[in-house]
């Protein structure tokens, strides 16, 4: 079963094209604006994955930290157009399944995508 992908971007038309990518390819998608209504959307539903753009979200180590423990077997991805985010160094290292670059390359993220639905 392909888990939900949870999309967080304040950048309308990048997510539109990923939800059309991810929809082409049978994956559920949701998709939202900002922070706001996130933890509730994680906790409706059963097996996600939440992407997140790095860039633009105000998220820290410790809010992506608590977003996982608030839901175990959720899995976390980062969109960048940066190499490296060094206020985000702990939730890199371990809470995030994969941080892609910008734009999104579609074979990568489906790549991952399919890893995440083999291995869990």
């Amino acid at each position: 079963m392909q888990r939900t992908v949870i999309i967080v971007d304040e950048n309308k038309s990048e997510s539109e094209a990923l939800c059309s990518v991810l929809h082409q390819e049978n994956y559920p998608t949701i998709f939202l604006n900002s922070l706001a209504d996130l933890e509730k959307r994680v906790q409706e539903t059963p097996l996600s994955v939440v992407i997140l753009d790095l860039d633009n979200l105000p998220v820290n180590n410790q809010f992506i930290r608590h977003l996982k423990r608030q839901k175990e077997n959720v899995c976390i991805m980062g969109l960048s157009s940066r190499p490296f985010h060094p206020e985000l160094e702990e939730a890199v290292s371990t809470h995030l399944y994969a941080c892609l670059g910008k734009p999104v390359d579609t074979d990568e993220l489906l790549y991952w995508l399919r890893s995440i639905d083999a291995n869990n």
